[in-house]
């Protein structure tokens, strides 16, 4: 004998819905968002640590022309010129300076025996010293 169960229709488990899942989509924004920040930061800091040691021509000349013995004129009237060149051109005013402190220095080079700086040389020499930026 077989019992036969009659059926009897289930009103209260609700048939199995769809459930839209964004978390992957989610997942891999985040992720890419990262690995871009990452190589963001990489790139600022490979340059930093490119430039940090990168020889800088104008801190250098302003170095030397502040350490500059005065009192050997003829090897001073020679360096201010060379040094003193890479700033020229920073202004108008450092251009004109420049020029007027060159023909300054031109009665202390291209001899063998020069006289030491008079003080209005000296004082040009000071100030466009002061002139300068680095």
């Amino acid at each position: 004998m077989q019992n036969k169960l009659p059926e009897i229709p289930i009103h209260d488990i609700k048939p199995l819905l769809e459930i839209h899942e964004y978390s992957l989509y989610y997942f891999l924004a985040l992720l890419t968002l990262g690995v871009i920040v990452f190589g963001v930061g990489i790139f600022f800091l490979v340059k930093y640590l490119k430039n940090r040691n990168a020889y800088n021509l104008r801190k250098d000349s302003f170095h030397l022309l502040e350490t500059l013995d005065l009192n050997d004129t003829k090897k001073s009237a020679y360096a201010i010129s060379q040094y003193g060149a890479v700033f020229k051109d920073d202004s108008p005013r450092h251009t004109e300076m420049f020029s007027n402190l060159s023909e300054r220095l031109e009665q202390y080079k291209y001899k063998k025996d020069v006289d030491a700086f008079d003080e209005e040389v000296k004082g040009y020499i000071e100030l466009y010293k002061g002139m300068i930026d680095v």
